[in-house]
């Protein structure tokens, strides 16, 4: 887990205010796509061998992460992927703010912010 529930309520001040061990669950769960997301490359290197910088950015995003899935757990949580009502449609997946990276919906900005620590290309 590379943000704790004491980071997420004191440093990154989130959304959710379940007990620990509920955020500790939602935590590990963004950790665990984060992994996804830099192809288990923080596994490989360690956590704790990272840069400080890149460190701070896991953490920031892993919490982006919980509050993304917080607010918007049932529209994730569909199985569809756009509608239509008499002419109004909607679709889930890469647009302007939302990115859909290896079957992770996650907000744009909070990729952006992750693939400033250099794990996330496809090849170093």
């Amino acid at each position: 887990m590379y943000a704790s529930p004491d980071y997420y309520k004191k440093t990154f001040v989130g959304v959710i205010s379940a007990d620990s061990e509920e955020l500790a669950s939602k935590l590990k769960s963004a950790s665990d796509k984060i992994d996804i997301l830099t192809f288990n490359r923080i596994r490989g290197i360690g956590f704790d061998n990272l840069t400080p910088f890149q460190q701070e950015v896991i953490r920031k995003a892993c919490c982006q992460i919980v509050d993304f899935e917080e607010v918007n757990a049932d529209l994730i949580a569909t199985t569809v992927s756009n509608y239509s009502i008499n002419g109004v449609s909607m679709q889930l997946g890469s647009n302007w703010n939302i990115a859909t990276e290896q079957g992770i919906v996650i907000y744009r900005k909070t990729y952006e912010l992750l693939k400033q620590t250099g794990l996330t290309r496809r090849v170093i």
